[in-house]
């Protein structure tokens, strides 16, 4: 048996029309066949191919894998081209769904041959039946929903990401995140010790021939305006353990931005100190900077958002991070 839940973009089509779609090496007057023996129901329901589909209707196909991947074009072939890895799952309701992304993985493809986080949500939900690809020429692709991240991390910083599984969902966090009103805050060790809270304001201009950022002190063509906030959470003999609030969201914002103030963090080749990198690497194995997008809360939201309303959101540090961080409290204690 397969189940085909009806899209948004689908709403609105003649069932018989839709099943075309899906079964197009199927006679119309067999597809018509199956209808009248109820092997193909809407909704659980005798159907006779005439009917309106709304969105969530439910067409029942109970076809064997043979017949159905026969009528639908696509013998022996599996229904998923989806990479599959285990994902750390921290909230998921009907519209959203919160990952901790480790270091190391792309939020979204770089190039076409690239695997993201992206593909590995489509994969995570298509298994769940959360999600099914619409077939080409169902509708048009720009009426095409097809569930995404809505935030991105570099590659080498882990936490938290926000991904929309529906199209209200997808909209909902884009709104908040552009508006500013739903919070993300890091934690990063930095080089050098920082003891007391800063906001921080200045201008970021992207170098593209180096997939770099400049921080300037004044406005010039091609430079957004950003503002970054920072609290120490521990101090070291020779670092700072930060928590860093995201006021503007631009790329390569935090570690460009506290690099300009003499704190770049540690293990950030890019914008940070080679010597000390060099040092953790040797020590510790460290390949990325310890950067984690650790804590979201959300503001006050309405229906159908209502679960996260007001609601923070934590993800542990990865353990590496985690062990440098205890190792330089105890050597700190030491002292």
């Amino acid at each position: 048996m397969r189940q085909i839940v009806v899209q948004e973009a689908e709403t609105g089509q003649r069932l018989d029309k839709l099943l075309s779609r899906y079964l197009k090496e199927a006679p119309k007057s067999f597809l018509y066949k199956m209808l009248r023996k109820k092997n193909i129901t809407l909704n659980g329901k005798k159907a006779d191919g005439s009917e309106k589909v709304r969105t969530d209707d439910e067409i029942r196909i109970f076809f064997s894998d043979e017949t159905y991947e026969k009528f639908a074009g696509q013998p022996g072939q599996k229904r998923s081209a989806y990479p599959v890895t285990d994902l750390k799952i921290l909230y998921e309701d009907d519209h959203i769904l919160l990952i901790n992304k480790p270091a190391g993985m792309l939020t979204q493809k770089a190039n076409a041959s690239d695997v993201s986080l992206n593909e590995y949500l489509l994969g995570y939900l298509e298994r769940q039946g959360a999600h099914r690809e619409v077939p080409e020429n169902t509708v048009p692709v720009n009426y095409r929903f097809r569930p995404s991240v809505c935030n991105r991390l570099d590659r080498n910083t882990s936490g938290i990401v926000i991904c929309g599984k529906s199209v209200a969902g997808l909209r909902k966090m884009s709104e908040l995140l552009r508006d500013r009103t739903l919070h993300k805050y890091y934690q990063c060790l930095v080089t050098g010790r920082v003891t007391e809270p800063q906001k921080i304001k200045g201008f970021l201009k992207k170098d593209p021939t180096g997939n770099k950022v400049q921080i300037q002190t004044e406005k010039s063509v091609g430079a957004d305006e950003i503002e970054t906030e920072y609290r120490p959470l521990h101090v070291f003999s020779d670092s700072t353990l930060l928590e860093v609030l995201l006021i503007t969201g631009r790329s390569h914002q935090i570690r460009a931005h506290l690099a300009s103030q003499g704190h770049p963090i540690i293990g950030d080749y890019k914008y940070g100190n080679r010597r000390i990198n060099e040092a953790y690497k040797k020590r510790y194995g460290l390949c990325s900077q310890l950067l984690h997008a650790g804590r979201l809360v959300f503001p006050e939201l309405e229906a159908p958002f209502e679960a996260v309303s007001c609601r923070c959101f934590e993800a542990a540090l990865p353990p590496l991070m985690n062990r440098i961080i205890q190792d330089e409290k105890e050597e700190r204690q030491e002292m």
